[in-house]
């Protein structure tokens, strides 16, 4: 055995450590620097896609969302977009109009989740309440919108399921001048503490040129100064309609990875006030599904804005043949993939989440970097294990 090999030493992490969630990581140290560190996934392995493969098309829409809990809309509207495309349909302007607004809120929540799990990480237990406290009047929007808290299924093939409630807007602007009013305070006491700044600037670098070769998505990609965003790059729902920015960062670091999520609160924000405002009359549900509701269920779903489902659709079957879609989640770019024969359930379906494609970043970030700034850069990433492992 040489010399440096007496050095190193094998350091195990998790799955049940609170800086890796689900996932245990295998780090070759020397001392408390970190040779290597490899990712070990699965524990939280669901079987999402072979599961679906005995599932009807409406009964897949909440298994997709389980494996991403904080941003179960991305899920949602891939895969609805995917079946969409192989029915040859098109959602009434109204319908996308709300499933972006539900994506945004979502996107925020989501952020605010990340950012809240990554203040603990290193020590901030007031970032983790704050954080976590102030995702909740969007998780109450999202509730007043879809019934649901956390896993919607308020997207549909053809349209949503419900319409805007009565009064929706001015409850929601009200948390958006409470959530910008409450952004002055995070600056304060989090993001520019000196304390933070010295755990995450310049900690777990990427640069430009790794991000794109290792494929790396959403606000990880953005921070290394790549302006790739899939609503610009291939826009879906009613985001051609919409103004916001591509928010990017250049320094690549933990740091510039937290600012992105943070800034893209902002702009979530923005967005969702251009929707309250644009938002054109009209049905929630593609007229082909409509006219199959019995008239006295028709003009209950108009007077109550929820569409109550004929039995019909719940046998939907869909044509042979394949589509992709893909959709900007909170953490990334989700695809979709699947392959139909006509039949009540898919033939294969593929799904692809940001998470997974993100792995690779734990092993080229965390060379050389010391043992405390692990969960510096864990947290900056926003891995979600269940995603990954789907």
């Amino acid at each position: 055995m040489s010399s440096m090999e007496e050095r190193e030493i094998e350091l195990l992490i998790g799955p049940q450590h609170p800086a890796s969630g689900h996932m245990r990581l295998v780090a070759k140290v020397d001392g408390d620097v970190v040779v290597e560190l490899r990712p070990n996934i699965g524990y939280v392995h669901r079987s999402v896609e072979k599961l679906a493969e005995v599932k009807k098309y409406l009964q897949i829409i909440p298994l997709v969302e389980r494996p991403s809990l904080a941003d179960t809309t991305a899920n949602n509207l891939a895969y609805v977009m995917a079946v969409e495309k192989l029915l040859g349909i098109d959602p009434p302007e109204r319908a996308k109009y709300l499933r972006t607004l539900l994506a945004e809120i979502n996107r925020i929540h989501s952020h605010l989740y990340g950012l809240g799990i990554h203040g603990v990480m290193i020590g901030s237990s007031t970032a983790y309440m704050w954080c976590f406290g102030d995702r909740e009047p969007f998780l109450e929007l999202a509730q007043e919108l879809t019934g649901a808290r956390l896993t919607y299924s308020y997207i549909i093939p053809g349209g949503v399921r419900r319409d805007l409630p009565a009064g929706f807007g001015e409850r929601a602007e009200r948390v958006l001048r409470y959530m910008e009013n409450r952004m002055k305070d995070y600056f304060d006491l989090y993001f520019n503490n000196p304390v933070v700044r010295a755990r995450l600037e310049g900690v777990g670098v990427l640069s430009r040129d790794d991000a794109i070769r290792l494929g790396v998505t959403g606000p990880n990609l953005r921070a290394s100064g790549v302006a790739y965003d899939v609503r610009r790059a291939e826009p879906y729902a009613a985001y051609p309609e919409l103004e916001f920015d591509v928010v990017t960062e250049q320094a690549g670091d933990s740091f510039a990875r937290v600012m992105v999520r943070v800034r893209e609160i902002v702009e979530s924000m923005r967005i969702i006030r251009q929707v309250l405002r644009k938002i054109p009359e009209g049905p929630i549900l593609h007229e082909n599904y409509e006219k199959l509701i019995p008239p006295k269920l028709r003009e209950e779903m108009k007077r109550r804005g929820m569409v109550k489902f004929p039995s019909v659709f719940a046998n939907l079957r869909v044509p042979a043949g394949e589509a992709i879609s893909r959709v900007e989640g909170g953490r990334g770019e989700v695809v979709f993939h699947i392959v139909s024969d006509g039949k009540l359930s898919p033939y294969r379906m593929r799904m692809v989440t940001p998470s997974f494609r993100n792995v690779i970043l734990f092993e080229h970030l965390t060379r050389g970097v010391r043992v405390a700034d692990i969960p510096a850069i864990y947290g900056s990433l926003d891995y979600f294990p269940p995603e990954a492992d789907r």
